[in-house]
């Protein structure tokens, strides 16, 4: 796929038959220039999506060089998985000689969409990113593609755009935790996961079916809900873990969910892992924070990091073809630790 090339003021001016001084000129809004030819140049530009290029503006005077940029986007600044992939990105990219623009979408859509605006407008040379949970439609990445913009996806990858991605073993590592919970005495275990519409919710979800039925369990709808944080998960559990046939055994979609279970069940009276074993899946720093610690599916952040700093500098240095659509995954690890038999 040939890459396009971003609108540059030299190409609005020889469309227009102009000098590129009145065409920057005409975009800074200098009284120099005709209001009436000002507006004309100024709509070409909006109707041809240029986006000026502002560090180059800020160089242009500069004894510095222009820095190689990679613009990286992260769901939640606070999350400890992904500070840990930042981390990974930022490691391999400085080893090459790149530096990382960070910015945080904080679960919103529309955020995300100005980011990449910006990104664009900053002229990154690539871009990684996990989408925000809400975000349903993906003309924004692929106007990124359109212009010749690297992109790969981590963790929350997007099925609509057609791009490079690292993800963990999401399906084996919920089936080895869940098989770990049956085979140490559960039967009847609760799934705890994010919405459907994110791949990795519905890997995770689909290893905690298969290995309920690998081990002869049917799986039962009434145990599933959704919940991804510490919040929901002490709204919810009162109520599970009083059904007639409660629970004896919890997977959640992270460890912070997992520890509002714990949280929970302990506080209600329940003996942790004698009553009611958890498992849950990130193995962050609140993983051996709490009592007892939690048995977790060790995700490999920094990795997962490396690998989407690794694939998005090889397209932007020409050692992957643009068109080579590259797919990594990082295998998990299931950490036995206190609150599972």
């Amino acid at each position: 796929m040939e890459e396009k090339a971003p609108l540059t003021m030299k190409d609005i001016a020889r469309e227009l038959g102009i000098s590129v001084a009145t065409v920057s000129r005409a975009l800074k809004d200098s009284p120099r220039i005709s209001a009436e030819r000002r507006e004309a140049i100024q709509q070409y530009a909006r109707e041809h999506n240029f986006a000026p290029n502002v560090i180059a503006e800020s160089l242009r005077h500069s004894k510095v060089k222009p820095l190689r940029v990679i613009g990286v986007i992260i769901p939640e600044f606070t999350h400890f998985y992904f500070s840990s992939i930042l981390s990974g990105i930022e490691e391999e990219a400085s080893a090459r000689g790149y530096r990382i623009m960070v910015a945080q979408s904080n679960e919103q859509y529309e955020r995300e969409v100005k980011i990449c605006q910006s990104f664009y407008e900053n002229k990154v040379c690539g871009v990684i990113v996990s989408q925000a949970k809400d975000t349903h439609r993906y003309d924004h990445f692929q106007r990124l593609i359109d212009a010749g913009v690297p992109l790969v996806f981590y963790d929350r990858i997007c099925t609509g755009v057609n791009a490079s991605r690292v993800v963990v073993d999401d399906y084996m590592g919920a089936l080895n935790a869940v098989s770990h919970l049956i085979e140490t005495g559960c039967h009847r275990i609760a799934f705890y996961g994010s919405s459907m519409t994110l791949e990795i919710s519905k890997n995770r979800y689909n290893g905690y079916r298969d290995a309920l039925l690998k081990h002869g369990i049917r799986p039962d709808d009434s145990l599933v809900r959704i919940c991804d944080n510490r919040d929901d998960a002490e709204i919810i559990t009162p109520g599970m873990l009083r059904l007639e046939s409660r629970p004896d055994g919890f997977f959640a979609v992270n460890d912070d969910t997992a520890i509002g279970i714990l949280y929970t069940a302990k506080r209600m009276g329940f003996r942790v892992p004698d009553d009611v074993s958890i498992c849950g899946f990130t193995n962050g720093q609140r993983a051996v924070a709490c009592d007892p610690m939690l048995t977790t599916v060790e995700q490999r952040g920094v990795r997962v990091g490396e690998e989407a700093a690794n694939i998005l500098i090889g397209y932007v240095e020409g050692a992957i073809p643009r068109d080579k659509m590259e797919r990594r995954v990082v295998r998990t690890r299931l950490i036995i630790r206190g609150t599972t038999r």
